[in-house]
């Protein structure tokens, strides 16, 4: 009985001390868990980093600060970076934003349609950054080249047409203007002017002369005002059209010239901007012209070899190249706007512009995502376009 009555004792005292090495434990649990959920709060708690933060950072270079934007971004975000359309009204409305927030288009570019004055035109473009809500701010551009090419001349001031200028034969006054039109529009919020014309002898009025080196002196002067007064602009339209006759809003047209004719007259403007001015200041706009002795196959918008081979290799190119509007005849009665964006980038443009439908906004877009995701367009190829966009966006409007 006393055996017996030792070992229920001895089993007594092992039970408690079972018990008390479990209590140990679970104190030893429950505060570790306590201090992993205070430390899990802490860390929800802290906002998490935005592109804002990002490109204010000092302690990262330009280049860190682009890779790191772009790297947060998804591949559909990349791909609405690589656009930039036509919205319709005169404020924002249910429209514009589904197609800012569904497909985060990077740009938008206005027309009269969108514009009654320069207090509304400042209201709508100040509510589009506002509302836009994407990871880097929208370019917002206007067509404000002169004489036909003008947007609400009744309230902005219109720029003579370029042949005026140049027949004038007056290079500074092209610098006065681009400082005045400048000055205009980045006071009611646009970031982009779609000028100069850097056409050799165009056959209506949009061109400074038939003299390449005449052409050259006026679009210097033109971009030393545009650059002075800090807003983004472009030269227009690779590799050159003048020796268009046909419209290409209304439809497709080639050119006869040859290779060396084409490279001693129509890129001499464009050659010598290349080599003397910043890339990160302003962009391309690449024609739809067909040019046979450079690419017989395909109007520049859509050539490998004209924008990649020529303006990229050849001229060296390092800034944004864009389309002029895919609506145009030239591109919408020949090719299906599901393959029209995805030939542009392909090409080597950066960024696709379409001005005026939604449902062709919409198929490009479309176009683009589907061929990224199936490998028809590689995250590379992409990426190297967004990162030009992006690096533009915090040099000149995130400043």
């Amino acid at each position: 009985m006393e055996l017996k009555g030792r070992g229920q004792n001895r089993k007594k005292r092992s039970g408690w001390w079972l018990v008390g090495i479990l209590l140990v434990l679970l104190a030893l649990v429950g505060g570790g868990a306590y201090v992993f959920r205070m430390h899990s709060q802490g860390n929800a708690e802290k906002p998490a980093e935005t592109s804002k933060d990002i490109a204010q950072s000092a302690e990262l270079t330009l280049d860190q600060k682009v890779d790191k934007i772009v790297a947060g971004m998804t591949p559909a975000e990349k791909i609405g970076q690589m656009m930039m359309i036509g919205i319709k009204g005169k404020d924002v409305n249910d429209d514009s934003l589904y197609m800012l927030h569904e497909y985060g288009m990077g740009g938008v570019i206005l027309f009269d349609r969108n514009m009654d004055s320069k207090e509304q035109v400042a209201k709508l473009n100040s509510h589009l950054q506002q509302q836009a809500g994407q990871k880097v701010p929208l370019f917002i551009a206007v067509d404000e080249e002169g004489g036909d090419v003008v947007r609400m001349a009744n309230d902005l001031t219109p720029p003579p047409a370029a042949k005026s200028l140049g027949a004038a034969g007056k290079p500074e006054a092209a610098r006065e203007w681009a400082v005045r039109t400048s000055k205009e529009l980045k006071a009611i919020g646009f970031n982009i002017d779609f000028a100069p014309v850097a056409d050799v002898g165009s056959p209506d009025t949009r061109s400074y002369s038939t003299d390449p080196q005449v052409v050259t002196d006026f679009v210097r002067n033109a971009a030393e005002g545009f650059e002075q007064e800090g807003i983004l602009y472009s030269l227009k339209h690779f590799p050159g059209l003048g020796r268009g006759r046909v419209d290409t809003h209304m439809d497709a047209d080639r050119v006869q010239a040859g290779q060396q004719q084409l490279a001693s007259v129509d890129f001499v403007p464009f050659q010598t901007m290349i080599q003397e001015r910043n890339p990160e200041n302003y962009f391309v706009m690449v024609s739809h012209l067909t040019y046979d002795a450079l690419d017989s196959s395909s109007p520049a918008s859509l050539s490998p070899k004209i924008i990649t081979g020529i303006l990229r290799e050849q001229m060296g190119f390092k800034g944004l190249i864009i389309t002029d509007d895919t609506e145009m005849g030239a591109l919408s009665k020949h090719y299906d706007f599901s393959e029209i964006g995805v030939r542009a980038v392909q090409a080597g443009v950066d960024i696709v512009m379409v001005c005026h439908e939604y449902e062709h906004e919409t198929a490009v877009y479309n176009g683009l995502l589907k061929a990224l995701q199936s490998g028809e367009l590689s995250t590379e190829r992409v990426d190297a376009s967004v990162k030009r966009i992006v690096r533009a966006k915090l040099l000149h409007l995130m400043k």
